[in-house]
């Protein structure tokens, strides 16, 4: 898989990635920036791509997508 290749992600992880992306870019970030960012959320979450073989069902740490949405509440409640 080359760099930037997202063909080893699944469908759940690309949904989830233009979630994340459109949160940011509703927030103020540019567009490559916010791609970015929810890639990496998304990778922190599932630990990378789709991971064949034995024994590899493990839970999703959901920390880093759910305090990207406290602090999207938390601006609208401000403004």
């Amino acid at each position: 898989m080359t760099q930037g290749d997202k063909s080893k992600y699944t469908e759940k992880q690309k949904r989830q990635a233009k979630h994340i992306e459109e949160g940011y870019e509703n927030r103020g970030v540019s567009e490559p920036e916010a791609e970015k960012r929810a890639w990496a959320t998304v990778n922190k979450m599932h630990g990378g791509g789709k991971k064949s073989g034995s024994g590899r069902g493990k839970e999703i740490n959901k920390a880093s997508a759910r305090r990207g949405g406290q602090l999207s509440h938390r601006s609208k409640q401000i403004a």
